[in-house]
């Protein structure tokens, strides 16, 4: 019995060691994909390793970046948000009603705007959890639409431009030659990270997506934790509707339209499982650069427009592919 016992912790101990290997080979692999891609693109346009274009592409990858956060907290539980490029424009848009159509001091209204976009969450927490849609996909989906109409209703489809300096600064500003944008997304990934490891709630989250019936009957309130969840990920993308009002200096209902997409697959492509409860916040921006550097790339080469929106849904389709293929070689 003693040797048997013995097989079976050393069989246990493989596993584990397994999948701790594969899981760094994964990432491993994602980055040396995206030097590889680096690497070709810096080949086909000599235009893409100047100063100027790698600033452009750190400022584009902020909006995501920041977006992906949201993103990575909600499929860690399992589920996603939809709603994530609506929540961007509706709360962004309120922000222009505010600053410039009623005159409100900037300040205040970067925290109301932030306000909107964790209340708007918020509530797609509360439809899954004290209405029980089945899905997250439901709820987010139904948000999605609702946002993206109020956003139209707002200024009847028109944008709204001008805002104050301090609302530009965080999307517009430069430290050197170095985007406030940038420290910003690294301030928010550090914090995230300290949340998810350093905290009780963190490993609540990891929790629920693993298993939400163990993680009931342990004692977490899950309910709770899917509504924190989803309300920082309405806040998360109001604080990108943020920056990328800055960078362009105007807010405009359609804004956001494929970064519930793009956020997705930079999630998936940094090693979030669809699954639930598997995920590390710092691979999430290997995803995210992926993605832009690929979208930056493509526009460099000046490829078309359609093949551009079928190549990311290539990408989405292979990663979930992987997260699936992972899955199953995890669960051996």
């Amino acid at each position: 019995m003693a040797g048997k016992e013995k097989n079976e912790t050393v069989m246990k101990s493989q596993i584990v060691i397994g999948a701790a290997v594969r899981k760094h080979l994964y990432s491993l692999g994602v980055l040396l994909s995206l030097f590889i891609l680096c690497i070709v693109l810096s080949i086909l346009s000599p235009r893409f390793l100047t100063l100027g274009n790698l600033m452009n592409v750190a400022s584009q990858a902020s909006v995501n970046a920041i977006i992906s956060v949201g993103m990575f907290l909600a499929i860690l539980t399992s589920g996603i948000d939809l709603s994530v490029g609506s929540t961007l424009a509706l709360s962004t848009m309120l922000m222009g009603v505010f600053s410039i159509k009623m005159h409100m001091n900037p300040y205040v209204a970067l925290f109301v705007t932030l306000a909107i976009g964790g209340l708007l969450g918020l509530i797609n927490g509360l439809l899954l959890t004290k209405l029980h849609l089945p899905h997250p996909f439901i709820s987010t989906l139904g948000m999605k639409q609702m946002a993206r109409g109020l956003a139209l209703v707002v200024t009847s489809a028109m944008p709204i431009s001008g805002f104050a300096k301090p609302i530009q600064f965080l999307g517009a500003g430069n430290v050197g030659s170095v985007p406030v944008s940038l420290f910003l997304v690294l301030v928010v990934y550090v914090l995230m990270y300290l949340f998810l490891t350093r905290t009780a709630i963190g490993r609540h989250i990891y929790a629920v997506g693993g298993n939400k019936e163990a993680a009931r009957l342990s004692g977490i309130n899950v309910p709770a934790v899917l509504n924190l969840v989803y309300a920082i990920s309405g806040m998360t993308a109001a604080l990108a509707g943020i920056v990328l009002v800055g960078r362009v200096n105007a807010a405009y209902p359609l804004a956001g339209t494929d970064y519930d997409t793009d956020a997705i697959a930079a999630v998936i492509i940094g090693g979030a499982s669809f699954f639930g409860g598997i995920g590390n916040i710092g691979n999430t921006i290997i995803g995210v650069l992926l993605i832009t550097v690929l979208r930056n790339g493509l526009n460099l080469l000046n490829v078309d427009s359609a093949i551009q929106t079928f190549a990311m849904g290539a990408v989405i389709v292979v990663a979930v592919a992987v997260d699936v293929l992972r899955q199953k070689m995890t669960s051996r």
